[in-house]
């Protein structure tokens, strides 16, 4: 089997395991489980975690250069490992991230415009998840629900910032870095997507336009063409029948000569 056949293998699974994966997460940050009570959430997120690691490890077995694999996917490798450690499970989120890019955006990348917003709501809610996972419990913090936490996340990645909530953490502050730097990424995409459409727009009407002019042209052309030709054969069978009127009357004076060169003594 190739790597290719293996991604291709794993594609369906591997997103299900994705989505698996968010709903738990997400039950867990949004009610905000103890431990003793959100262990079968945990579970379903460490199982969703397996088959990522498995997909992981089919890829590095498969690949042709073990070594330059590994090598040129060691990011891949350090966000399957570090989020293992309790400290660092908002990385988990990378990994979904990772997941449904490689797996749905393949698919959606030709429809640019609906790549672009599935991959924005996509950041809106992750990073409503993070922020809201490390400030809800924290003393002093304004963002408390996960209401606050969407509210926080669509402000700051369209970069109007109303200051009514913000993270007052150090870690819930590097994701609203992350959010605001994604924001710009986003509101470039759908700018560029929005400029190339009316350049292609212009372009189409342009060159309809130039295309009409041309066929009007041609066809001014045509008409004059056929007039002309019209004209030509006028005067070719005017021709035509003057030469025929010589043609006889020279006919019939030779045949005058002839007649008076015959009566002559």
């Amino acid at each position: 089997m190739s790597i290719e056949q293996w991604r291709r293998l794993t594609e369906w699974p591997t997103l299900a395991a994705a989505v698996v994966f968010l709903a738990a997460y997400s039950i867990q940050v949004i009610a905000n489980l103890p431990e003793s009570e959100g262990i079968w959430a945990e579970t379903l997120v460490w199982a969703a975690w397996a088959v990522f690691v498995v997909d992981y490890t089919g890829q590095l077995i498969l690949a042709p250069e073990r070594g330059r694999w590994f090598v040129r996917n060691l990011h891949e490798l350090a966000i399957l490992a570090l989020p293992a450690l309790r400290p660092l499970r908002l990385l988990r989120l990378v990994t979904f991230l990772r997941v449904v890019h490689n797996k749905a955006g393949a698919a959606l990348r030709g429809r640019l415009l609906l790549y672009v917003v599935g991959s924005a709501a996509t950041i809106i809610y992750c990073a409503a998840l993070a922020v809201e996972d490390v400030e809800q419990n924290e003393a002093g913090s304004n963002i408390r629900s996960f209401g606050d936490a969407i509210w926080w996340a669509l402000e700051t990645i369209t970069t109007v910032g109303y200051g009514d909530h913000y993270p007052i953490t150090i870690v819930g502050r590097f994701v609203a870095a992350g959010l605001m730097i994604a924001g710009i990424a986003v509101l470039g995409v759908v700018t560029a997507s929005i400029a190339a459409w009316l350049v292609e727009s212009v372009s189409a009407r342009t060159a309809a336009e130039v295309e009409a002019e041309v066929e009007a042209e041609v066809e001014e052309v045509e008409a004059e063409v056929e007039q002309i030709e019209q004209t030509l054969e006028a005067k070719v069978e005017a021709l035509t029948e003057q030469v025929a009127r010589l043609a006889a009357a020279l006919e019939a004076a030779q045949e005058r000569e002839r007649a008076r060169g015959t009566s002559s003594p």
